[in-house]
């Protein structure tokens, strides 16, 4: 397919303005604008993505690789979620200066604390190299040499194309392959932490009020980067001095109303907007539930200690609130898919679509893809099912099990690539191990580990599990584990890595833990992983095809958006309510009344600071308050997902009103499927952030370093 054709479909110009869909900063002049000026916005494209002047792209950097973060201020400070910067809260805290349950704040620069490790990333300019990505692709025979030569490509352009010495190129790919954009970005290297509420601000609600509405969560940290002299890119000095930007936000406290423009701006993760429908359905009737009862049953035991034992909730704070997250997600989204009638919408569009290919004559080329996809995700099905109860068990939720899989890796490696590898695969194990044990608790993962390992044996299809493995077995599994394996101590698991990689790997397949995760991972290296990886790439070879197809297919008003892939994205919309169910209407805004509602003294999720209930009897809002209300939250149409945590909430000129955090939970479908109608995201106001600071923690330092835009008017 020649590129102009996809050039074509993203910048046609479209007269009804529409919402949902992740747009490339680089490509919005056009179509995009057009819409986005219909919705309400007052500023140019050319102002959000400019590669000649600042641009609103210079203030919305990747926040330590997994998130979004924006600068707001001339000194380099940050702001993102709380559970953005919770790993770095929880490595600050201990039982003496929890600042999990405490807060902190640095009243000065001096007090910032730095985080090794922790990294900003700014897109500098973003190029297209499509061409050249796929040149000598479309003559080779087979998909994995075609793979092979993208790769290749990919590597030489990145290591060729031009770029400063502090600046790294990076190629992604959209379209599944059909198109790929280059990236040149700057990372940082030197963040100090400067500021978070305590968690019964920044994470209130918790687990109960993830990824739901009405939601009142204070959901924000506050970071600064460093740079060099230079003002480049640089690791933690002494010398290194607030990094200049080349652009900021202001943060205005204008208020909002309901239909008024929104813009979020962020590095979304991963969508698959255009699976077909049997993939979406095994999705939701055997995948999702697989994930959540793991989760479910880790979650009930960790949750059961954290109550119980102040040093275990510091411990497995940032942990269980990792395996929450998707846990209940993947309940919202396979709601919202059933709510949406997902899997009928994608049947109608794929007979519509099948209409297209006969009447393009393109049968020889398309017309066999659907097929070909019921016939695959049939065979993968059990081969999907496994690697899941694999990934979940193993891998993730059972921290004696991830690892043991770690030094199961290790073995593979001497026996792959020989003792030099082995050396210093081994050396990287020790670097990191204090770390994890230091939020390790034996009792805790006993009792995960009994609950999981049963799903495993009797959940996972039985004809891939080792034989060490069944239903009988498998209940005394734990005592003998965890009373015998030397993977339950710093101590003991130093004194396993001990000696040269023969003493090594003895000593390894004499713990009867590790015995435990080869026989399961070989069983699954042999089993599942072979075809599993077969099927799979034959599905990537389809999906490519399939979404050439509806590029080429599609007429020019269709609105085709890339999957998610985080790179750098804008989405735009309007401030909205929703109706999650029938006799039900929620509006798009909450205030701290809903906080002083939901609380509860003492409790786990939602205690209030006495300062807080102060501030709120006391209607001690300052310039931020409203008629006598505090604003916390609101939601929009704009289509976010994970990656988008921390994402700048922009208004129509282009300020920040407030930053992303969540979405509502039936809107979690918008990873497979949008839905205007249903998908929301959850911000939290910039009022209340600023509140927070001010009132609540008197950080007028920080304060000082913001550029406020007061209101005209109360709304």
């Amino acid at each position: 397919m020649k590129f102009l054709k996809l050039a074509l479909l993203l910048f046609v110009i479209q007269t009804q303005a529409q919402q949902g869909g992740m747009w490339i900063p680089s490509l919005l002049k056009g179509m995009n604008e057009t819409e986005m000026k219909n919705l309400g916005m007052k500023i140019s494209a050319e102002e959000i993505y400019s590669v000649n002047q600042s641009s609103l792209k210079d203030a919305v950097p990747q926040f330590d690789g997994g998130c979004t973060a924006e600068v707001i201020s001339d000194k380099g400070l940050i702001l993102t979620n709380h559970h953005c910067g919770f790993d770095a809260i929880q490595n600050h805290s201990t039982v003496k200066h929890d600042y999990l349950r405490d807060g902190f704040w640095a009243y000065k620069m001096e007090d910032e604390l730095t985080n090794p490790n922790m990294v900003v990333m700014f897109v500098v300019r973003i190029e297209d190299v499509t061409t050249i990505v796929l040149e000598g692709v479309a003559t080779l025979s087979t998909e994995a040499e075609k793979q092979k030569k993208i790769q290749d490509n990919i590597t030489a352009l990145s290591n060729s194309l031009p770029k400063e010495n502090w600046q790294e190129n990076k190629i992604k790919t959209f379209y599944d392959g059909n198109q790929y954009l280059l990236f040149v970005t700057e990372t940082f290297k030197d963040i100090r932490f400067v500021g978070a509420p305590p968690s019964s601000i920044g994470k209130f609600g918790s687990d109960t009020d993830n990824w739901v509405w009405p939601r009142h969560t204070g959901d924000f940290s506050l970071f600064r980067i460093y740079a060099d002299k230079n003002n480049h890119p640089t690791t933690f000095s002494t010398e290194n001095v607030p990094y200049k930007p080349k652009k900021f936000f202001p943060i205005s406290i204008e208020g909002l109303k309901e239909n008024d423009f929104t813009m979020v701006m962020g590095y979304p993760g991963r969508t698959s907007e255009y699976l077909p429908s049997i993939a979406v359905e095994q999705l939701v009737t055997t995948l999702n539930p697989a994930k959540i009862e793991v989760r479910d049953a880790a979650l009930k035991v960790q949750d059961r200690f954290m109550r119980k034992d102040q040093a275990i909730k510091i411990q497995y704070a940032s942990k269980y609130a990792s395996v929450a997250n998707y846990w209940k997600k993947w309940m919202g989204e396979t709601k919202g898919l059933k709510k949406a009638n997902a899997v009928a919408a994608k049947q109608k569009f794929e007979a519509d679509f099948q209409l297209k290919v006969i009447k393009a004559g393109k049968q020889a080329e398309y017309g066999n893809l659907l097929s070909d996809f019921e016939k695959n995700y049939t065979e993968i099905k059990d081969y999907a099912l496994a690697k899941d109860y694999f990934t979940e068990v193993v891998l993730r939720n059972t921290e004696l099990l991830s690892l043991g899989y770690k030094l199961y890796q290790l073995e593979q490696i001497l026996n792959t690539k020989g003792e030099q590898s082995f050396n210093d695969r081994k050396n990287t194990i020790s670097k990191g191990i204090d770390d994890f044990y230091k939020d390790y608790n034996v009792e805790v993962d006993k009792n995960v580990f009994e609950q999981l390992i049963y799903l495993y044996a009797t959940k996972s299809p039985k004809h891939f599990l080792p034989e060490t493995l069944n239903a009988i077995e498998v209940t005394k599994l734990s005592a003998t584990i965890y009373s015998s394996s030397k993977l339950t101590s710093l101590e003991n698991f130093r004194s396993l890595l001990e000696g040269d990689s023969k003493t090594v790997i003895e000593k390894l397949n004499a713990d009867q833990g590790y015995q435990l995760v080869k026989s399961m991972a070989d069983a699954y290296s042999k089993n599942v992983a072979p075809k599993y990886d077969e099927l799979n790439l034959k599905n990537i070879t389809l999906q490519r095809a399939y979404m050439k197809a509806i590029l080429e297919l599609s007429p020019k008003s269709a609105r085709i958006f890339p999957d998610a892939n985080s790179t750098l994205r804008v989405t735009y919309g309007k401030v909205k309510g929703y109706k999650p169910n029938d006799g039900v209407y929620y509006e798009p805004f909450t205030t701290l009344d809903g906080v002083m509602e939901k609380y509860v003294p003492g409790d786990y999720e939602f205690d209030v600071p006495q300062k807080l209930i102060d501030l709120y009897n006391a209607k001690d809002y300052g310039v931020y308050g409203i008629k006598g209300k505090m604003p916390v939250c609101f939601i929009a149409t704009n289509h976010t997902t994970g990656g988008n945590s921390g994402s700048p909430a922009l208004d129509a000129k282009g300020n920040l009103i407030g930053l992303n955090f969540d979405r509502v939970w039936e809107g979690t479908m918008s990873d497979v499927y949008y839905s205007p109608e249903i998908c929301r995201n959850i911000m939290v106001d910039a009022r209340y952030v600023l509140f927070i600071i001010d009132k609540f923690a008197g950080a007028q330092n920080i304060i000082n370093e913001l550029k406020i835009i007061q209101p005209t008017n109360k709304k």
